[in-house]
């Protein structure tokens, strides 16, 4: 486990929150409920049939198990959710129909106080994970989108802050224009101050050029997005457009831009695409044999996070404190 992840289980351990995880029927979501419960990380609500939850052989004593099937509370959380999309046309029959989807169910939950928080996306895909906290929870007062990013730790690596970084955005936002993008980097800076008390946010914002190495309408984005944050929040440490080397390998940094107040000691990779972002993330998971905790989402108005399908129950246990500690933040 990562020095980060401790700090996380830590954290959420002072002051503990109650995260709902609505994929009962998952066997990684029950495995690492166990862990959470066992180690105290969390208060935990996990939804599904009780029958089928106890025969996975999982200890949960501790969590609140519920049926959203035959839940009494399916009737006045459809009453509320028909209520919050009334101006879309919602009636009560079809907020009744989505309470038999849990995700719905686990998002009025959160939306009605019984839980600070929810993790799902083991079984679901971002999409769907997203649509519910949309329109349930909506955005953050503030917030000009919601996006997403992974904390990756990568082992035996002195770049980054001690081999941590955030990349962004690897799950959420496919083909962000430079204001979207710009909008990406101010996200991810934070979110690396609300988890990281030691180190201030150093932001690339990343290319297949550095500094006109290349000159397309590709590399342009990058640039005129660096730009956009400099001039909406100028005390950020940020530059682009740069490659992933110049922005954190330090003697490439100096040879490739010299004069970046950024290159060379990078610690939050702002990606231009999904593309890059999504295989990025991915190639140092597999290949670096990095801990990647995500997608984190940044931007809803109550704490939901997303996991990659192919997450392992530590995985989860690792989002599940992240959320605990995004929830104490609220």
């Amino acid at each position: 486990m990562s020095q980060f992840l401790d700090s996380m289980i830590a954290r959420a351990k002072a002051d503990k929150k109650t995260i709902v995880l609505p994929e009962g029927n998952d066997i990684r979501t029950l495995k690492a409920a166990e862990a959470i419960l066992a180690e105290g990380i969390a208060d935990l609500i996990v939804l599904g049939d009780a029958d089928d939850i106890t025969a996975a052989g999982c200890n949960l004593e501790g969590a609140r198990i519920v049926d959203f099937r035959t839940s009494e509370l399916r009737e006045p959380y459809a009453e509320k959710l028909a209520e919050l999309r009334a101006a879309k046309g919602m009636t009560l029959e079809q907020a009744l129909e989505l309470m038999d989807n849990e995700l719905y169910f686990g998002m009025m939950m959160v939306k009605m106080g019984e839980a600070d928080g929810l993790v799902s996306g083991a079984c679901h895909s971002t999409g769907d994970v997203l649509r519910p906290a949309l329109q349930i929870l909506k955005t953050a007062p503030g917030a000009q989108m919601v996006s997403s990013f992974f904390v990756m730790n990568v082992p035996d690596c002195d770049l980054g802050h001690h081999g941590t970084f955030i990349f962004s955005d690897c799950g959420l936002e496919v083909q962000p224009d430079a204001d979207r993008l710009a909008q990406i980097a101010i996200n991810a800076e934070a979110a690396w101050r609300s988890l990281f008390a030691d180190a201030e946010p150093v932001i690339a914002m990343l290319s297949h050029s550095s500094y006109g190495s290349a000159k397309n309408d590709d590399s342009d984005k990058v640039v005129r997005a660096t730009a956009k944050v400099k001039e909406l929040v100028p005390e950020l440490a940020v530059d682009g457009e740069l490659q992933l080397d110049a922005a954190i390998v330090p003697e490439i940094g100096a040879a490739k831009a010299p004069a970046s107040p950024v290159a060379g000691r990078a610690n939050v990779l702002v990606f231009p695409d999904i593309d890059a972002g999504n295989i990025g993330y991915k190639l140092v998971q597999r290949l670096a044999k990095a801990e990647a905790l995500g997608p984190i989402l940044q931007g809803i108005a109550a704490p939901v996070n997303d996991l990659s399908r192919g997450c392992s129950a530590d995985d989860i246990v690792g989002v599940v404190a992240i959320t605990a500690v995004q929830a104490q933040g609220k």
